[in-house]
């Protein structure tokens, strides 16, 4: 049969394969088009709860429209305050700034890791390995394009710092973490981040940032004060994370936007 008569069957083959032909995948820019966009920030403002002897966010009016016919602010805060990335140079010399991370490191397939329940129990929960495995085996394997996020519950106690601290008579903080082992396991399968919906991935108690040094070490970023994972599913969202490419950061406070398809 030659080729004009393959074209001539081409179409009535196909509608009686049917759902033997492969149908054509939605490009990218259809899937996100198409999908529901869910802020997993939380806003700026001067309520907005630090870690303590970070600097706050302050802002002062430098003209307004009535009086010099356009508005604008300057501003301060601490590169770590509210939503905000942990770049791998804010605890391990050498490894990069906050504007040398890649833009590809920065967008990916969100991996949710619901401890919640587990936090409830105890605030200082630190995120075990045994966590880690049960979503894999739940949803697949890890790898270099995720972006882990810990979804701890403690986002419903912001923006009260009093209560997002959650700091005893003796001045320690207790809200929940991710263990040193959890982190090495998490580099061990590169993954891209590791965000966390608290102060800290370590947990409050920790004086020694064990896991910082060990994941921020090893090349990774983290990005802290995440809000909104109950409204993501455990898998199946894309994470878009915007840093501000401050020159030398250590970090920057970030919009953080997962792109959910629609059921």
């Amino acid at each position: 049969m030659n080729s004009t008569c393959l074209k001539k069957f081409s179409l009535p083959l196909m509608l009686l394969l049917g759902g033997c032909v492969q149908q054509p995948q939605p490009s990218l820019s259809e899937m996100m088009a198409s999908a529901r966009v869910i802020d997993i920030g939380h806003p700026i403002a001067e309520q907005s709860p630090i870690y303590p002897g970070s600097t706050r966010f302050s802002q002062s009016v430098q003209g307004t429209v009535e009086s010099d016919g356009y508005y604008i602010r300057d501003f301060t805060m601490s590169e770590h305050a509210g939503t905000h990335v942990d770049a791998p140079a804010h605890f391990a010399s050498g490894q990069k700034t906050v504007d040398q991370l890649s833009l590809e490191s920065l967008s990916g397939p969100a991996a949710v890791v619901d401890v919640s329940a587990k936090v409830v129990e105890n605030a200082d929960y630190e995120v075990s390995v045994e966590d880690l495995e049960a979503w894999e085996q739940a949803h697949g394997s890890l790898g270099p394009k995720h972006l882990v996020l810990i979804h701890t519950g403690w986002a419903s106690r912001w923006p009260d710092e009093e209560r997002y601290r959650n700091m005893d008579t003796s001045g320690v903080m207790h809200f929940p973490g991710v263990s040193v082992a959890a982190s090495q396991w998490l580099r061990e399968r590169q993954v891209r981040a590791l965000g966390i919906d608290t102060l800290s991935t370590d947990p409050g108690p920790s004086t020694t940032f064990a896991e910082h040094y060990d994941f921020l070490g090893g090349g990774g970023y983290h990005i802290e004060n995440l809000a909104n994972l109950s409204a993501l599913p455990a898998a199946g969202a894309y994470v878009v994370v915007t840093p501000l490419a401050m020159n030398g950061g250590s970090g920057s406070p970030a919009r953080v936007l997962a792109f959910v398809p629609q059921e």
